[in-house]
């Protein structure tokens, strides 16, 4: 199954109100239209798309009374999707979430559980924290890259090369020409005039920055002082 399209499903309040219901207790199709403000109609639509993008799964199961069966749904994904969008980046990530605590204690009661969550949450604060100066200080530096590289170098096309590599790690020479609409030869040319003032690496046609000669391009600067 390819990655579900989560942006496109959270930019809708409607599917936003639908998964949040869905996360505290199980639901059934005429639950969940009776908890959001659209006909039962609309409700049905949004919960299609949902499930076709794999965020969602159904199935039917009797209730207890004579009738039909319910229909119900439930979330199929358990993903952290992490975002940043300034004037100078846009990257995103989806993070698979599993359990990395099997080695310690289960909480046993209740209040127990309790506590172990708003501990973890307020873990999870002091990591936003964290996240949030790292972004602020990575947000700085692209600014300065692409005015220092506009400014010495003046190359829009190999600055994009640049800032794609930096914003994701690497980069293929296919993933560059679809991005910059230019065929791949014209892609190539470009990097390698970005290799004269940016040293990369080149291997089985992925791109990355090679650290080790930009460190010795610039004197050995991480090692000054050492005997």
């Amino acid at each position: 199954m390819t990655e579900p399209d989560v942006f496109y499903i959270l930019g809708n309040k409607v599917r936003r109100d639908l998964l949040s219901h869905l996360t505290c207790t199980e639901c059934y199709f005429s639950f969940l239209s009776s908890k959001v403000s659209v006909s039962s109609t609309a409700v049905a639509k949004h919960l299609k798309i949902m499930e076709r993008e794999g965020i969602l799964k159904s199935y039917e199961r009797e209730g207890p009374f004579i009738g039909p069966a319910r229909k119900y749904y439930n979330i199929s994904i358990a993903k952290t999707y992490v975002v940043t969008i300034t004037p100078n980046m846009f990257w995103y990530r989806g993070l698979d979430l599993t359990d990395n605590l099997e080695s310690q204690e289960e909480p046993e009661t209740l209040g127990e559980m309790i506590l172990a969550f708003r501990s973890l949450s307020e873990e999870l604060d002091r990591v936003l924290k964290t996240l949030q100066t790292i972004e602020g200080q990575r947000n700085r530096l692209m600014g300065l890259i692409k005015d220092r590289y506009m400014r010495e170098i003046g190359d829009m096309t190999q600055l994009a090369i640049l800032h794609h590599i930096l914003l994701n790690g690497k980069a293929t020479v296919e993933e560059l020409s679809d991005r910059l609409n230019l065929k791949e030869r014209e892609v190539l040319a470009k990097i390698r005039e970005l290799d004269r003032f940016v040293p990369l690496r080149i291997k089985e046609n992925t791109i990355t920055i090679d650290e080790e000669k930009l460190k010795a391009k610039l004197g050995g600067e991480d090692h000054a002082g050492e005997d």
